[in-house]
């Protein structure tokens, strides 16, 4: 009896982004708002990040709000409507629920049900991860449009005294419809991690510690980052050991960035625009200073008002640019993320 062989889709010759939207949290904070707490200056912190404010939402806002405000902005520009949509991946670190996914309620409210939803953890290299599985998507036939959200609420896991990152960090979402193209619109993604230095990057605690402190509970004590007594456990919030992610990005995103460029079959002369993750601004000047790019790119600084909002970051600053005219519909730009993990990401991408 001869073997079945199955059937597969047709292929598509590419994909390409058709729209990116993006929503930020309302409130613009100052430095000066933020600057007790840690014994700090509105000097200091621009001297050090780049950063003058930071969006953050009103409390009552929640992250899925957020998203959705995005993605609705991002569909609007596509003339796509959510029942166009087959898969919606979100890319988050504070949707505080294990189940649903925020991907699934999302895709819901904006009227893209039944379309596959899910969502990923992989921190301020999110986005570059859902555009890597959306271009897959969309050229495999899984699904004609994709789309692919950023979103951070960061302002629920911070500690107003934390000196090591919750200052930098914002409020906001971006999102980009992702479609067919006779012609490839996104390159080959060049990702990887690094777990042997999670610790650089960490939350203080897990959520399963914490519910075991409320509990009265045992807490393992052998747990790293588990520094405080149990009876002083409160809600997890971020910590990052600084000059250790600082020298893993300069020392590793400049060769990531080269080869993504290389895996478009493009030369850094043709890079238009570059939109890496808004971490810190000193950290954005080092990675210019390192990549040999022309001297008129156009470079993403939205991190200067909104803050680092993870994963949100990248589509965010791309949003901007495109909406304040300093980059153009046809534009080639190379974007990059990285962060916790450690993680990162990268891909050329032409812009819608």
């Amino acid at each position: 009896m001869p073997t079945p062989t199955l059937s597969v889709r047709p292929t598509v010759a590419g994909s390409r982004l058709l729209s990116v939207g993006g929503a930020r949290g309302e409130n613009l904070v100052p430095n000066d708002d933020i600057v007790g707490p840690i014994n700090s200056s509105d000097e200091w912190i621009r001297q050090r990040t780049g950063i003058k404010t930071r969006a953050r939402a009103n409390r009552e806002t929640s992250v899925k709000e957020l998203a959705v405000a995005a993605a609705t902005d991002a569909l609007g520009k596509s003339g796509l409507t959510g029942a166009d949509i087959g898969a919606v991946i979100v890319s988050t670190v504070t949707h505080f629920e294990q189940t649903p996914s925020l991907a699934a309620l999302v895709a819901d409210a904006v009227g893209a049900t039944p379309a596959a939803a899910y969502d990923i953890s992989a921190a301020c290299a999110g986005y570059c991860y859902g555009i890597a599985q959306a271009d897959a998507m969309v050229r495999a036939g899984t699904a004609e449009h994709v789309l692919v959200i950023g979103v951070e609420k960061m302002s629920d896991f911070i500690d107003p005294t934390d000196r090591s990152i919750s200052f930098l960090l914002g409020d906001g979402a971006g999102a980009a419809v992702v479609g067919p193209s006779d012609t490839p619109g996104i390159a080959p993604t060049v990702w990887g991690s690094d777990g042997g230095q999670a610790g650089a990057i960490y939350q203080t605690h897990s959520w399963l510690d914490y519910r075991r402190a409320e509990l009265g509970e045992p807490v393992p004590t052998d747990t790293p980052e588990l520094a405080e007594e149990v009876s002083q456990i409160t809600s997890p919030t971020l910590r990052q050991q600084g000059p250790t992610v600082f020298k893993w990005v300069i020392s590793t995103m400049p060769g990531v960035a080269r080869r993504a460029v290389e895996a478009a079959g493009l030369q850094l002369s043709d890079i238009d625009v570059f939109i890496p993750h808004q971490a810190n601004m000193r950290i954005t000047d080092q990675l210019l200073k390192l990549i040999d790019f022309r001297d008129d790119v156009v470079v993403g600084r939205d991190i200067a008002d909104t803050g680092n909002t993870s994963a949100a970051s990248i589509p965010l600053a791309t949003e901007r640019l495109l909406r304040e005219g300093q980059a153009h519909s046809g534009d080639i730009a190379l974007q990059i993320g990285f962060g916790a993990g450690l993680v990162y990401a990268s891909q050329v991408v032409v812009l819608p």
